[in-house]
């Protein structure tokens, strides 16, 4: 293991001091993670990206999973538990483009293209994302209405770029709501409908920057095609505002 300035320093990027400044401002990631910790320790394994860019370029590979419940979000997990990583057969070193909390199914992109990593996870590129939530009980008429105009979550508005009721069951007390989204807080599904007084029993996000699930099943992962990864640049770019 050795201190990730070390190891950007060595790599000719930059020296060890520049170093040391570009992760205090948060340019440098490792494994999909930002780092701003001086210090942190690296191996040979491990992802560095600086400003988006590897510093060990290497083939760009690009894939889609529908992820199951019960894994989690990221390139290794402290408590060795199965990640998303675990999930895919390739000898890269790739990581998630964002997060599906441990219990929320569905579309995850994965990859080692720093570059298109950083565009479509910037707050400023508004990639839009879809969820079907199933809720604990009957969706109101006036809650939908509420879920519509937007939301105040924590003192800032959260509105959705679309919402759709696909199922709404007063007999058995239950709905199933689509929602549409380029909120990138935490949580942000479940606690839309938390301020509403409902709570979200199932998560599964299906579409992500213009791609789609499809016919996927949970589990199953596939490679991007050219004209897909070229698609998510040009989306991405097309969306910074």
């Amino acid at each position: 293991m050795e201190r990730l300035q070390k190891v950007i320093a060595a790599s000719g990027v930059a020296s060890r001091r520049k170093a040391e400044e570009l992760i205090l401002k948060g340019c440098v990631s490792v494994n999909g993670e930002k780092v701003t910790e001086l210090g942190t320790k690296v191996n040979g394994n491990d992802l560095i990206c600086v400003n988006g860019k590897s510093i060990t370029e290497e083939d760009k590979v690009y894939f889609m999973l529908n992820k199951p419940r019960g894994i989690i979000s990221s390139a290794k997990d402290e408590l060795n538990r199965k990640t998303v990583v675990d999930l895919i057969d390739t000898d890269k070193r790739i990581y998630p483009i964002g997060r599906l909390d441990y219990d929320t199914t569905g579309l995850l992109l994965l990859t080692n293209d720093g570059e298109l990593s950083n565009i479509l996870t910037h707050p400023n590129f508004n990639v839009e994302k879809t969820y079907v939530a199933k809720l604990n009980k009957f969706l109101e008429p006036s809650d939908f209405m509420k879920l519509k105009n937007g939301v105040m979550i924590d003192g800032r508005m959260c509105k959705p770029t679309k919402v759709r009721l696909k199922e709404n069951n007063k007999i058995k007390n239950y709905a199933y709501v689509e929602v549409t989204i380029v909120e990138g807080r935490n949580h942000i599904i479940k606690r839309l409908f938390m301020e509403l007084g409902y709570l979200v029993d199932k998560l599964t996000r299906t579409s992500y920057a213009g791609m789609s699930l499809g016919t996927m099943k949970s589990g199953e992962y596939r490679s991007l095609t050219i004209k897909e990864v070229k698609r998510l640049y040009e989306y991405g770019t097309s969306n910074n505002k």
